[in-house]
């Protein structure tokens, strides 16, 4: 995958998305598509000879803490010690619910990173709410995702914009992006990205609609933001049925974080 070179919009920064620290440690690897936080970077594997663009070691498999599932009450230190046996490379938490000191402690007794988390309560406390109220609960909650998300050393936290059902498709747009924005300085200063995850929530997409359909709204969704430190969560399966992977990728390009 290749990232996409078409202009950006007026005023957008396209320099990536990482703090100098971020970048110092990764400049070797400026070349990859796909960024991802140090800790995933160290290569255990060289590329094939007969194979000069392979990139062994840059593309790292890794899970929801949810998908670990152990019997008993088994703890965050052997769920991440299962998730590394079963040859998993790192561990998607659900902040700001989860625990972050047992967080740290299952880094550092199982040696395998948390590479970002998903938002709590995305689907019920939503950006799209006509409520001023929980549009504020929700504005709170990605921002101590984002601090969580940081503490453990993860580099994105995943988010589900809204939902259709709170408005018009005009409406609920303006309404998340005035909302999300918010937490962008937050973002840029710990260096946590905000990516949008395309799901089944009847926005950004016709739910109704035939499997021709592009990725533009994302496009231009992602692009009002402004920022290099929001961006897609791309999600193959969730869109399968909408439109062609393969030129949804295409499309949103330098988006997909």
């Amino acid at each position: 995958m290749t990232a996409s070179h078409a202009a950006a919009p007026a005023g957008f920064r396209t320099v990536p998305p990482f703090s100098r620290r971020r970048f110092v440690g990764t400049a070797t690897l400026a070349g990859a598509a796909a960024f991802v936080g140090p800790t995933l970077f160290t290569r255990r594997a060289q590329a094939a000879a007969d194979v000069p663009d392979a990139l062994a070691g840059r593309l790292k498999k890794t899970l929801k803490i949810g998908m670990i599932k152990l019997p008993g009450s088994a703890g965050l230190v052997e769920r991440f010690r299962a998730a590394k046996a079963a040859g998993f490379d790192g561990v998607e938490m659900d902040f700001p619910n989860g625990d972050v000191a047992e967080t740290k402690r299952a880094i550092a007794e199982s040696g395998l990173p948390v590479d970002g988390s998903v938002c709590s309560g995305h689907w019920e406390v939503r950006h799209t709410s006509p409520d001023p109220a929980i549009r504020a609960k929700a504005l709170a909650s990605l921002m101590q995702a984002i601090r969580d998300t940081h503490a453990v050393g993860g580099h994105s936290v995943l988010l589900v914009a809204g939902k259709g059902a709170d408005g018009p498709e005009a409406e609920i747009w303006k309404r998340s992006v005035d909302n999300i924005a918010q937490a962008i300085p937050l973002a840029g200063e710990l260096g946590v990205q905000i990516l949008i995850e395309n799901v089944w929530n009847q926005f950004l997409y016709d739910h109704e609609g035939k499997a021709d359909q592009t990725a533009d709204k994302f496009v231009r969704y992602v692009d009002d933001f402004r920022s290099p430190w929001v961006g897609m969560q791309f999600d193959i399966g969730n869109h399968w049925k909408f439109g062609s992977m393969g030129d949804w990728i295409r499309t949103l390009g330098r988006r997909v974080l």
